[in-house]
């Protein structure tokens, strides 16, 4: 009987060891780095930084990739630094390759601590709460065109990259769909930061800022609007069906 109710008080503590080590980590993570990934400590260490990538290019590739997917992992300020940084070091095509990587590989950490956390109780509290109300509709539509809900929320510039990662944990989306849909959908937004970060060397030159609002002029953020066009148009598909079937 001992037995059975030890082995019952552990199973909660297993279940929220991860959001405990998620916690533990931003908190550390915020005190140790919480100055130094932002670009003014870029723009200030970037001969060095130069210099170490050319002296060890492999565990540079290695140290870049483990500290981004642990800044997203944490959820920690600095993505945009360390997506510039990707690009400045690396180049476009190959820093923004390692960033779409390491990039969905720390949001699926995060994703499945909080899954694994409190996923499944807190979308019962949530829909007993909201009863048939916006998330009991949220998640309908999410389960009958998930992939496309998905890419919108990666797509689209105003949903936060936080948000992207943990709501999904809590709605019960699948694994499969959550990983493939982060991958693709960061992918327009990564090469055009990684695209100015590559020129990052002659705007430290001028001792000028890179202009970050580039991403919302027309020419780049219209295809970025066209796919997310392109992934709502199942929804407006089906949503148009649903009104013909109940007329």
């Amino acid at each position: 009987m001992k037995s059975m109710e030890h082995t019952a008080s552990r199973r909660p503590l297993r279940r929220t060891l991860p959001l405990i080590v998620i916690g533990l980590g931003a908190v550390i993570g915020l005190w140790q780095f919480g100055d130094v990934l932002t670009f003014e400590s870029l723009r200030d260490n970037r001969e060095a930084l130069i210099a170490w990538r050319d002296q060890n290019y492999g565990t540079a590739i290695v140290v870049y990739m483990a500290v981004y997917a642990g800044v997203v992992a944490f959820s920690l300020p600095g993505g945009l630094a360390m997506t510039l940084a990707g690009g400045f070091l690396f180049g476009t095509v190959a820093g923004a390759a390692m960033t779409v990587v390491a990039a969905t590989a720390g949001a699926t950490l995060i994703y499945l601590a909080a899954r694994i956390g409190l996923g499944d109780q807190l979308h019962a509290m949530l829909t007993r709460r909201s009863g048939t109300g916006a998330l009991r509709k949220m998640e309908s539509g999410l389960r009958t065109n998930e992939i496309s809900y998905l890419f919108l929320m990666r797509l689209v510039p105003a949903v936060p990259f936080f948000v992207a990662n943990l709501a999904p944990a809590f709605l019960g989306v699948g694994v499969r769909n959550y990983v493939l849909t982060t991958f693709v959908g960061i992918i327009p937004g990564t090469l055009v930061y990684s695209w100015i970060g590559s020129g990052l060397g002659e705007v430290f030159a001028r001792g000028e800022t890179p202009d970050l609002g580039v991403i919302f002029e027309p020419e780049i953020l219209g295809p970025i609007l066209g796919l997310a066009a392109l992934a709502a148009l199942p929804i407006v598909l089906n949503i148009i069906r649903s009104r013909k079937e109940s007329s």
